[in-house]
């Protein structure tokens, strides 16, 4: 057998996603919540629904406000809640 590792070993690229911005707050400085909505398929009914999911973001110039639409990435865990940094502001 072969144990050639060297494949699975390769940088997994970081995973990316785009929202928009519900609070940026000064009580919470260099960081920015933001809500990813995406549209699912019921099974049975057929029909789609949202769902959505908030991501607290490190926004280390506090440039993103209240409604823009921003685009982050997954990193290193900065706190014990915020893993995402923000990427740019689409």
């Amino acid at each position: 057998m072969n144990n050639n590792k060297t494949s699975l070993s390769v940088d997994k690229k970081k995973r990316k996603l785009t929202g928009i911005v519900i609070s940026s707050t000064n009580s919470m400085d260099k960081t920015i919540v933001v809500e990813v909505a995406r549209l699912i398929k019921h099974p049975i009914l057929k029909k789609y629904y949202k769902r959505s999911v908030k991501y607290k973001v490190h926004d280390e110039a506090n440039v993103a406000k209240k409604g823009d639409n921003v685009a982050f990435y997954q990193t290193r865990p900065i706190s014990k809640t915020k893993s995402f940094m923000l990427d740019s502001i689409v």
